[in-house]
């Protein structure tokens, strides 16, 4: 039977143990929820994104319109205890939520051919992944590419984690991930596979031209077809202790040698 939530219950080092967080959820209206204060305001300044409703508390409301003092949206004031029904239990909404139409479909198509675009393998931690499409954003990544299942939606806990990356860095959801790769080779990206038993550094299995930077689950890795469609597969040396990184951290390591690699080429 699992265990009901104690308010009063300690864990084993005497502290108070936290609610567990609810899944994030859409407002009654059917409409997607970002929250969190700076998800919200890259929203908010994002042409391409139709904000709808945003419900905000008044010390939250003075924050933002520090920030943004010329809001295009009607603020509707609520409690905190509002927001958390909107947001789910456990969300740090920060006082500010806001509903939103999705954004349009990004494709394949849309790609330049001669940047960056970032593949993912199953991985569907949404703190995961929203930590790496902040990262694609400050490196001007082009694009993350994810499997339409086995992967987070793209609201909730993987916007606020993203910190506003999601307004900036489109995702491209794909049905076949292996036969996606192909189709990136075909458009002339070099596909590089992260692995951690991979034959060479990353830097020295780059070449010039657009990068598609291929990175799997935590502890599962790449699957089989994955690897076999990259065109190299590449390990990140470290010298410490810990020879491993998670998969949103091995990102932002990886982003920043591809990056090192490109500009001095």
């Amino acid at each position: 039977m699992a265990r009901r939530f104690d308010p009063k219950r300690r864990g084993q080092d005497g502290s108070r143990e936290a609610r567990p967080a609810q899944a994030p959820r859409h407002a009654p209206s059917g409409r997607p929820v970002i929250y969190g204060f700076h998800a919200v305001i890259e929203a908010l300044q994002n042409p391409r994104r139709k904000a709808m409703v945003l419900h905000i508390t008044e010390n939250a409301l003075n924050r933002l319109n520090e920030a943004l003092p010329r809001l295009t949206i009607t603020p509707r004031l609520a409690r905190a205890e509002e927001i958390d029904r909107l947001t789910g239990s456990g969300a740090v909404h920060q006082g500010i939520a806001l509903e939103v139409d999705g954004l349009p479909a990004a494709d394949l198509v849309d790609l330049s051919g001669d940047g960056v675009v970032i593949v993912l393998d199953q991985v569907t931690d949404p703190h995961n992944v929203g930590a790496i499409l902040r990262t694609a954003a400050a490196f001007a990544a082009e694009a993350i590419i994810i499997t339409e299942r086995h992967a987070p939606d793209a609201i909730g806990v993987l916007a606020k984690t993203a910190s506003g990356g999601l307004e900036h860095v489109p995702l491209i959801e794909v049905g076949n991930l292996a036969q996606t790769l192909v189709k990136l080779g075909d458009m002339g990206y070099w596909r590089v596979g992260l692995d951690s038993e991979g034959p060479e550094e990353l830097e020295k299995s780059l070449a010039t031209g657009p990068v598609a930077l291929v990175l799997g689950a935590e502890g599962r890795g790449l699957r089989r077809l994955t690897r076999e469609r990259c065109d190299t597969l590449a390990r990140l040396d470290m010298p410490g202790a810990i020879k491993s990184l998670n998969v949103s951290n091995a990102a932002a390591v990886a982003l920043a040698v591809v990056t090192r690699f490109r500009t001095a080429k």
